[in-house]
């Protein structure tokens, strides 16, 4: 059992400290992932408090057929379309203002990292929104095939198509652009 449905388990039996537990260990990672929805992240981050509200309110079953992160990004998800759906005319933010990208002791390959992940985060940009939101959460939050499948609402085949049709895309746009990567 993962600390997600520990935590949502303890917070059902009345322990409010879990729910914080809970806010604590996803808002992150949920607000970034719904971020890919809608147009600033401050908007993202009004539609994760909604998605967390949902559950401190309603205390939906969580039947544990996936991981809790999984389940709770669905709900995010969903409460995001619905946003989607009453705003018509959203644009989505720049990747590039939400990642902390360094990482290394020399600056100079400190710097070079810092441009190339630019360039795959202004790539990115260029994919359709499908192919940006399974890469983000294949890559950036570490979800397999079948929990992305789960949030994505499509089948695993499915996902694990999107994922090689995304790399390829962003191969070819990152070729065209003329990136060249640097064993660094």
């Amino acid at each position: 059992m993962d600390s997600g449905t520990k935590n949502y388990r303890r917070f059902l039996d009345g322990d409010k400290d879990a729910f914080t537990d809970l806010i604590r260990e996803y808002w992150d990672g949920l607000a970034l992932y719904l971020s890919k929805f809608v147009e600033s992240f401050a908007v993202a981050e009004e539609i994760a408090e909604e998605a967390f509200l949902k559950i401190y309110v309603d205390k939906p079953g969580f039947s544990g057929k996936s991981t809790f992160k999984t389940w709770l990004y669905a709900i995010g998800r969903n409460t995001a379309n619905h946003y989607v759906r009453k705003k018509s005319n959203l644009s989505e933010p720049s990747i590039d203002d939400f990642y902390d990208i360094s990482d290394g002791d020399d600056i100079e390959k400190r710097h070079i990292r810092s441009d190339q992940k630019r360039i795959v985060h202004q790539a990115m940009e260029k994919l359709n929104d499908e192919y940006r939101k399974v890469l983000y959460l294949v890559y950036f939050e570490g979800f397999n095939t079948s929990e992305t499948a789960d949030i994505m609402k499509k089948s695993e085949r499915q996902v694990y198509n999107l994922v090689y049709r995304s790399k390829e895309k962003l191969r070819q746009i990152l070729i065209e652009e003329g990136f060249e990567y640097e064993d660094i």
